[in-house]
């Protein structure tokens, strides 16, 4: 297939607008199922640490048995990843099989890179929250991907803190805003939290919960939608927050932002299930302080998360065994003895439903030993997690949230001005790059 910007285009519109069956000619699944005998060696590009030894639980088992072995190579994550397989792809060249971020698969299928694994995949969807499965699928029938690891945001305060200062744990986010208040006028002092630009995902997050689909299509256009109300709502709540002083503007994962965590001086984090791994490096002297809690909600009674974070397992079309691959990412991600690996060796919280609260994940993490339900609450959570409406350029968007917000924080300014910079600067690039754009 001819590596253009209209192929590009065509490829992601259709695959949103048609399904599966409009990219029959770059292979699909069944077809490659058939065509494939004997044994097949895959490689598998992933940045998960210890996926060798997970990895070699499928190739002394079920790989030895099917006559397929697979082997892993380490490489970066990001859009450092994204980047090396493209450039191996155009060179025809690209692994059988990638770990790809979720925002990653609309770039990567735009490209022509990756397979429709649907017909060797499809009966695993049941596995998976709703939500998480929409982003392998980008709202069509194909399947471009087998969920892996997800990120579903809550809310972790100092419950000793919350004590001290009789603080209620906020079920919306007008009480989160009265909660940073009261705490001013009681400690001066301290911050509830703080509203952060050097990560992208935090925001990308808490506007999916409020209903946000960045990117959409139209026909055969793409619609950018991150000026829409539901995103200007998170900013102006967040920025108005900021500019009078009820939280800190200071940014996470420096030395200050953990000594504020690690003093009590910021006494809550709007994070993801993940963050107990964070908070035991960044706030030691803090362990077993911290509590849990849902996401606030917009409106009372409303049960919606959003996620930040969370990667998939792919099957490129450079691949001669697409079947045989899409077999090994099944198995990665369904498979309990596989699961409970990737948890122990890498860290990971599981998409798949079932393992949510098994094997790794039946005891609390160290960091909340005292929250017997932390992850039962975990897997409730995950279940209510909206899914995420990504495009080809979300590495664009994502640039310019960092320079525009991380201006607009340091100066307590318009935070509706930094979200115009962040849609404008998408809706241009897209342009640029050649993709109809819809008004």
């Amino acid at each position: 297939m001819p590596f253009t910007k209209h192929r590009r285009f065509y490829a992601t519109s259709l695959a949103l607008a048609l399904g599966a069956a409009a990219l029959t000619a770059c292979g699909s699944s069944d077809d490659d199922s058939q065509a494939e005998s004997g044994p097949a060696s895959l490689t598998y590009w992933a940045w998960t640490p210890g996926m060798d030894k997970v990895v070699d639980l499928w190739n002394k088992g079920p790989g030895k048995k099917e006559q397929i072995k697979v082997t892993v190579k380490k490489q970066a994550s990001g859009d450092t990843l994204v980047t090396k397989i493209l450039t191996a792809h155009k060179a025809k060249k690209a692994p059988d099989l990638v770990q790809a971020e979720y925002q990653a698969l609309p770039t990567l299928v735009s490209n022509d890179a990756l397979a429709d694994i649907s017909g060797d995949v499809g009966k695993a969807k049941g596995e998976f929250p709703e939500g998480v499965w929409q982003q392998t699928t980008l709202g069509s029938d194909a399947v471009y991907a087998v969920p892996q690891d997800s990120g579903p945001m809550m809310f972790y305060y100092r419950a000793d803190l919350f004590k001290k200062y009789d603080l209620k744990v906020p079920a919306t986010w007008d009480e989160f805003a009265k909660t940073a208040r009261a705490l001013k006028k009681k400690a001066p002092g301290k911050d509830l939290t703080t509203f952060s630009a050097n990560d992208s995902g935090l925001f990308a997050g808490l506007a999916q919960q409020a209903g946000a689909k960045w990117w959409t299509t139209e026909g055969e256009k793409w619609k950018v939608g991150i000026d829409d109300d539901a995103t200007r709502k998170v900013a102006d709540f967040w920025g108005g927050l900021v500019e009078e002083g009820a939280i800190d503007n200071q940014p996470m994962y420096t030395p200050a932002w953990n000594k504020a965590l690690n003093t009590g001086k910021q006494l809550a984090w709007v994070s993801a299930v993940w963050a107990p791994g964070t908070l035991t490096t960044a706030a030691p002297d803090t362990k077993g302080k911290w509590a849990m809690a849902p996401l606030p909600q917009w409106s009372k009674g409303d049960n919606t998360t959003g996620s930040w974070g969370g990667s998939s397992t792919a099957v490129t079309t450079d691949s001669d065994h697409k079947g045989a691959a899409a077999k090994f990412a099944a198995w990665l991600n369904t498979d309990p003895k596989a699961l409970d690996a990737l948890a122990k060796e890498g860290g990971i919280y599981p998409a798949a439903t079932a393992a949510q609260t098994s094997g790794a994940f039946a005891e609390p993490p160290a960091y909340f030993a005292g929250q017997k339900d932390f992850y039962p609450q975990a897997a409730e959570i995950a279940k209510t997690a909206a899914p995420g409406a990504w495009g080809p350029n979300v590495n664009v968007a994502y640039t310019t949230f960092r320079d525009a917000f991380g201006s607009a924080a340091k100066n307590k300014s318009d935070f509706g001005a930094a979200l115009k910079t962040m849609q404008d600067t998408t809706v241009a690039d897209l342009k640029k790059q050649g993709f109809g754009v819809a008004p």
